[in-house]
């Protein structure tokens, strides 16, 4: 793996970080305190619930990172339940985006990724829940284009919603464990999370280049990661 890949995400984790201390300490983050989670959200039962899963659904659709849902969720939240909240969120995104595209967009995005359309419908034909989290568990790439993709191809919804939940499970711990580390136990909850996120990366490659079988995703995806070689 290039040290460009890791230097990017650990960027984005150093910014939230940033964002998250400015919130707290300007006072901006009241928001996301414990008494308007109380009024707004969980004071409201369900439907309180589902105005943050309905947020999070709408801004991951969109192809918004969905670090930042798994940030957001854990500062207000907390660990746990942040990250319940937000894996729930994300993954419903996913699935908005996907029939989307299948049942909606398909002209549009046939015509937009032609060639990741394709190579996506190779990639996850023979087993498509293995191979859909060898995608996710990657440290880059897009995941609005792979579920407008995914939509567009052959591949079977279930396994490609089940392999996308699995799949987004360690980076939404770690950045929710980030979140909930602005208000509580900062040092040891962001530290850890930095540890876990450079692991989860290297995790992914690892894996990616263990069970991809030769073929692949991204032909700029394995550059970044070092597991293409140009003529």
């Amino acid at each position: 793996m290039k040290p460009g890949v890791l230097l990017r995400g650990l960027a984005l984790f150093a910014s939230l970080v940033l964002v998250g201390f400015v919130l707290k300490s300007t006072g901006l983050g009241a928001i996301f305190d414990e008494a308007w989670i109380d009024a707004y959200v969980r004071g409201q039962g369900p439907s309180g619930m589902a105005v943050f899963l309905s947020l999070g659904l709408v801004f991951t659709a969109l192809g918004l990172p969905r670090q930042i849902i798994g940030f957001l969720a854990g500062y207000a939240f907390g660990f746990v339940e942040g990250a319940g909240l937000a894996l729930v969120a994300t993954t419903l995104g996913c699935v908005a985006a996907f029939y989307y595209a299948r049942f909606l967009g398909r002209d549009f995005v046939a015509h937009k990724f032609p060639a990741k359309v394709r190579r996506i419908d190779v990639f996850l034909h023979q087993s498509p829940l293995v191979m859909t989290l060898l995608i996710r568990f990657l440290p880059l790439g897009s995941n609005l284009a792979t579920n407008l993709a995914a939509g567009v191809s052959g591949v079977r919804a279930i396994p490609f919603f089940t392999g996308s939940l699995i799949g987004y499970l360690p980076q939404t711990i770690v950045f929710a464990l980030v979140g909930s580390g602005i208000s509580f136990d900062p040092a040891f909850r962001i530290s850890l999370s930095a540890v876990l996120f450079a692991l989860s990366g290297v995790l992914g490659v690892y894996l990616y280049r263990r069970y991809r079988h030769g073929m692949t995703f991204d032909d700029d995806i394995d550059r970044e990661l070092g597991t293409r070689t140009d003529p």
